[in-house]
């Protein structure tokens, strides 16, 4: 290490304590056996809004090359930061972990192969998956909208065909199969593609469906396709010329966004060099200078997403008579700063969530939020490139995508509207369904988290 380093470390540490002392109340700083006794005892509001500061600081200095500047950020994050803590404790414990990977990577003598993602077995991501369901009402919901949405849609055919573009849950199409057996005398056969890249998961999924066709006396077909979104050729799906069609896409579009393009810098000549500032004068900055968040541009993703638009073009040219779209109501993209700020905005509400609801000593919840949730977050921090799949963006960046496409926006009922607000309902009254734009957005106390919208040819 240089002796450079070293001392622009302990300067930016020196500096850090000075400000907080200076900023915290005289009656919690006490003399504990903490390295920072003021950390330890500070209120709720005021450790939530410290750890948004520090974690925006980080990724500052991440950015500009002040790699331990930033680690300094990281060990006083590491004192109040908790994955059984509070919602923002929680949130700020997978962010850290993903600015402490961007650290690795910067420093010397570090593997290039320092692996993000840990991998589950099919029976964990399954259990996971059904933990995330359970606890929250956002799956539970855009599966009434899609259900409903496609019964509409295929109103009096006798056969009906389903793309089912990740078919990891059979509760939808079991809420499907309902809502036609109790909307027509003489329901449909239904004929659905499944597309998972896990065989095992394909086979549990079709015999869930199959025991509860078998109950319903329902004429159901399962087809199964072992496939990634990204290899998945729409070309050879099993799709007959004048059958009608529906397609589910249920957090699957924003996987394509993935880019190899590298992210350009381009730093003003008016900015200060991040480097020579401490932490104090980035924390204090940040107050009055809101508009120097991102010294960091990316690409425009609309420029980049050939991918994307040659999927979009490949779901219209089968002519569906409906295409269902739930995806996450968030642009997690841009700079490093950017994507620290928009994850701690987006999941921040997320584990905000379950606040009220759901003990947070609950087992299930701690291994969700780490195993899911808590990967989510540290690939949108800590990925670049390819690896980074979760590249969320809001609804207002997907219209002009399907319409580029050939897709038009079509209208969601109210009868499909009130039952999903009923499903809502039913987790408490933080949660909201708003219509906006022909589209309906899942809300917690007002705050759009999921987006649900039905598009047709």
């Amino acid at each position: 290490m240089a002796m450079s380093d070293c001392q622009c470390s302990e300067k930016s540490r020196g500096c850090l304590v000075v400000y907080i002392v200076f900023w915290m109340p005289k009656d919690q700083l006490m003399d504990t056996d903490s390295p920072y006794p003021w950390l330890k005892d500070m209120n709720g509001e005021d450790r939530d809004k410290y750890l948004a500061r520090i974690l925006n600081a980080c990724a500052k200095f991440i950015e500009s090359g002040s790699i331990m500047n930033a680690d300094t950020g990281l060990d006083y994050i590491a004192h109040i930061a908790s994955p059984y803590g509070d919602a923002m404790q929680r949130v700020a414990t997978y962010i850290s972990e993903g600015l402490a990977f961007q650290v690795l990577k910067n420093l010397q003598g570090v593997p290039k192969a320092v692996n993000l993602s840990k991998t589950m077995s099919t029976s964990e991501e399954q259990l996971v998956k059904k933990t995330f369901y359970d606890l929250y009402p956002f799956l539970k919901t855009a599966y009434v909208i899609t259900s409903h949405a496609i019964a509409e849609a295929i109103e009096g055919e006798e056969v009906v065909h389903v793309i089912d573009l990740c078919a990891s849950d059979a509760a939808q199409w079991i809420y499907l199969m309902h809502r036609l057996k109790e909307s027509q005398k003489s329901p449909p056969v239904l004929k659905i593609t499944g597309i998972h890249e896990k065989k095992e998961i394909l086979e549990e999924v079709a015999t869930q469906l199959r025991v509860e066709a078998k109950s319903l006396h329902f004429n159901l077909q399962f087809n199964a396709i072992e496939s990634t979104l990204e290899n998945l050729d729409l070309e050879e799906l099993p799709v007959q010329k004048g059958e009608p069609l529906a397609i589910s896409s249920v957090l699957q579009l924003h996987t394509l966004l993935a880019t190899d393009d590298a992210m350009v810098c381009i730093r003003s000549s008016q900015e200060e060099p991040m480097h020579q500032r401490t932490f104090a004068e980035m924390l204090g900055k940040q107050k009055t200078n809101p508009s120097s968040e991102s010294s960091l541009l990316q690409l425009p993703l609309c420029a980049t997403s050939t991918k994307m638009m040659h999927f979009l073009n490949g779901l219209w040219k089968l002519q569906p008579r409906v295409m269902v779209v739930t995806e996450q109501e968030s642009n997690v993209n841009g700079s490093l700063t950017e994507r620290v700020d928009k994850a701690l905005d987006f999941y921040g509400a997320l584990f905000n969530c379950l606040e009220s609801t759901v003990s947070t000593t609950l087992v299930e919840r701690i291994i969700m939020e780490r195993t899911l949730l808590g990967q989510e977050i540290k690939n949108i921090v800590a990925g670049e490139g390819v690896e980074r799949k979760e590249r969320h963006e809001k609804f207002e960046t997907w219209i002009p995508k399907l319409e580029m496409a050939g897709f038009e926006k079509r209208h969601i009922s109210h009868h499909g509207m009130m039952q999903a607000t009923k499903q809502l309902h039913g987790y408490g009254n933080g949660y909201n369904l708003c219509p906006e734009n022909n589209c309906l957005f899942v809300c917690w106390n007002d705050k759009p988290l999921f987006s649900v919208s039905a598009w047709t040819v």
